[in-house]
């Protein structure tokens, strides 16, 4: 059997692996007698952490939210995902927690065994960000929207439309999206009757937090492919319809998800809807799939990419 002082950090692990331990599982996991167990639970109050107790037949144990941060004990592998995040983070898009994840990373690495670090440095040595094209968010902006989320409460807020037109927007929140290059913020509408997606760094100042709501049932394919239907058909100059020589599931490895929706055809070709501000980048962004296509619609787009074609075939001709 473990010493005290071991069995007590094993514990503690314990209750943060999951959320609750029934507390015949965890004087098994401990080989303890429930009196030991007990005994071990007041221990770890007594230095500061909440563990809070059911009684009878169906009885366990869970870790409760206390006034200080306890000790996180973190296996090999959680352990290098947090110094990759946090080395992530530092120059990631949420703006104010740049300098925390430095701190943090610090205090990680210091403790990490040998082993670890090495992992560590291998990763960091051959990830180089290369930065960000989509706007920065806030910390705060972000953790508020998060714990609203989680704990279904509306909002009230001011919204900026693509048009620059502000309106005010009841809300309530669902789920955070990030697409890579920007936050969006998936939300049930109650002015409008209907689910809509939010750009984050749209959201205007003066957020108002209101009474709690019923979680409803997703929108149709769940929260993340609303968000992906709702960015791809934003309104754009122009849209288009191309049919790509290649599986819906091999295009959508080189396509991010703004850029458009998928819909197989069969095992070697798909259809891509899409839209741009331009013909032109249109015509560029298809070229560099780096596969064959074909366009369907608009006829604009077609006459275009045969001028592109044109003019780079002169391109390629040598002056007499």
């Amino acid at each position: 059997m473990l010493d005290t002082s071991a069995r007590l950090l094993q514990l503690l692990a314990l209750l943060q692996s999951q959320r609750y331990w029934s507390g015949c599982d965890l004087s098994q996991r401990l080989d303890v007698t429930p009196r030991t167990l007990r005994r071990d639970i007041d221990r770890l109050r007594s230095l500061g952490y909440p563990v809070n107790a059911t009684s009878g037949a169906g009885g366990g144990y869970q870790l409760g939210a206390g006034a200080n941060l306890p000790p996180l004990l973190l296996d090999d592998d959680e352990a290098v995902a947090v110094a990759v995040g946090l080395r992530t983070a530092a120059s990631g898009t949420v703006n104010g927690i740049e300098e925390a994840s430095v701190r943090a990373l610090a205090k990680v690495q210091q403790v990490l065994p040998v082993r670890l670090r090495q992992r560590v440095a291998a990763l960091q040595s051959f990830i180089l960000p290369l930065g960000s094209s989509g706007p920065n968010i806030d910390s705060e902006l972000l953790s508020t929207l998060a714990a609203t989320c989680r704990d279904h409460i509306t909002l009230q807020f001011d919204y900026l439309d693509r048009d620059k037109v502000s309106s005010s927007r009841n809300v309530e929140p669902h789920r955070l999206v990030h697409t890579g290059r920007r936050w969006y913020l998936v939300a049930w509408d109650s002015d409008r009757a209907d689910w809509r997606t939010f750009r984050l760094d749209r959201i205007q100042t003066g957020i108002v937090q209101g009474r709690s709501f019923p979680v409803r049932q997703p929108p149709e394919g769940g929260f993340v492919a609303y968000a992906t239907r709702s960015v791809a058909y934003s309104p754009q100059d122009f849209r288009a319809r191309v049919v790509l020589l290649g599986s819906a599931a091999e295009v959508a490895e080189r396509l991010p998800p703004e850029f458009g929706t998928l819909e197989a055809i069969d095992a070697t070709s798909c259809i891509l809807e899409t839209g741009a501000s331009s013909l032109d980048s249109l015509s560029v962004y298809l070229a560099l799939l780096g596969m064959e296509f074909q366009v369907l619609e608009p006829p604009e787009l077609i006459e275009r990419i045969r001028w592109l074609g044109e003019r780079f075939v002169r391109a390629t001709r040598t002056n007499p």
